[in-house]
């Protein structure tokens, strides 16, 4: 059977390209979203994909753009619907939130199709997703230093969180932040819906990270394999888990130091990382107040007081 997504549209072995209507600009031009359809030549699940929902996140794009061209029709059993940008406004000027109405589009689901700029979007896009049986919601850590991770964000009481936990363990990034997420974020409408669904963070950086990347194709085909959309093995190893984070402001104006590198394993009391004048003189330390990993910090040095430095993966356990 033929499944179309926008102006997408593949017969069973076949690939197209097109564009999802989500609205118009301030010109009157219609904006719509850059949208693929594969059609597997046999009957299968369907996995949908979507990328730059924030518009500063690209390395979700790098992953559509590496993974797409290696996938064949002709040997995938299901279909898979991707969106490869959805925050269009946001990603046209290199922006995290939509500019047009100042919101975060991953605090919009599931949408209005009458609402704001960012509700229409969500509302396209979460029609889309709501079609397919797993969802891939792509993401970073903007344009801070994280490390590699993914999301579940159902909560640990919700009936989908078994299947959304497995599904994170099958993408395998090695580390997974099981917490119960905002309300309008992706990840916590698909599973109200009924449907696993993840969000990976590939790490934090501006522009994109090859390494990040090429763990996010990596994730993709580990999920293609595991569910059977393709022929292979799932290239699994264990997975860190975090329950939660503490987070850490600066005690003081200044310049900061870290003493810890991304993933690193920190005790309680260990030093986290300094603050200095700019001529090195100290005025401020911060330690850990729980053990756990060091999972996200700020990019640049300079900090007012108050200001986020960092975040400490807490109740560490394995899965």
């Amino acid at each position: 059977m033929t499944t179309t997504l926008g102006t997408a549209s593949a017969a069973p072995g076949e690939f197209d390209t097109g564009r999802l209507e989500v609205g118009e600009a301030r010109d009157g031009s219609p904006v719509g979203l850059p949208v693929a359809v594969i059609n597997g030549a046999r009957d299968g699940k369907t996995l949908y994909i979507q990328a730059a929902s924030d518009g500063d996140e690209l390395n979700g794009v790098g992953v559509v753009q590496q993974s797409i061209p290696q996938i064949d029709p002709s040997t995938l059993s299901g279909t898979i619907l991707v969106v490869g940008i959805v925050n269009y406004h946001a990603f046209q000027v290199a922006q995290h939130r939509n500019p047009i109405d100042d919101t975060k589009m991953n605090r919009a689901y599931p949408g209005d199709r009458n609402g704001t700029s960012t509700e229409r979007i969500a509302a396209a896009t979460f029609e889309a997703a709501t079609r397919a049986d797993i969802i891939l919601d792509l993401h970073q850590g903007s344009t801070s230093r994280m490390i590699n991770e993914v999301r579940v964000r159902c909560g640990p009481r919700h009936r989908l969180h078994r299947e959304c936990l497995e599904l994170a363990k099958t993408f395998g990034c090695g580390y997974i932040l099981d917490q119960k997420g905002p309300d309008g974020q992706l990840a916590r409408a698909g599973p109200d819906e009924g449907i696993p669904t993840i969000d990976p963070e590939l790490g934090g950086c501006v522009g994109w990270d090859d390494e990040s990347i090429r763990l996010g194709v990596r994730g993709v085909f580990n999920v293609l394999h595991g569910y059977g959309f393709l022929d292979g093995d799932v290239d699994s190893e264990p997975q860190t888990r975090a329950g939660g984070f503490d987070q850490y402001g600066s005690p003081a104006g200044g310049l900061v130091d870290f003493q810890c590198d991304l993933g690193d394993r920190v005790s309680a009391g260990q030093t986290l990382f300094e603050v200095t004048d700019v001529f090195g003189q100290l005025k401020g330390r911060v330690t850990a107040d729980n053990a756990g990993i060091f999972w996200r910090s700020r990019r640049l040095p300079q900090v007012a007081s108050g200001e986020y430095v960092c975040s400490v993966g807490v109740n560490i356990d394995s899965v």
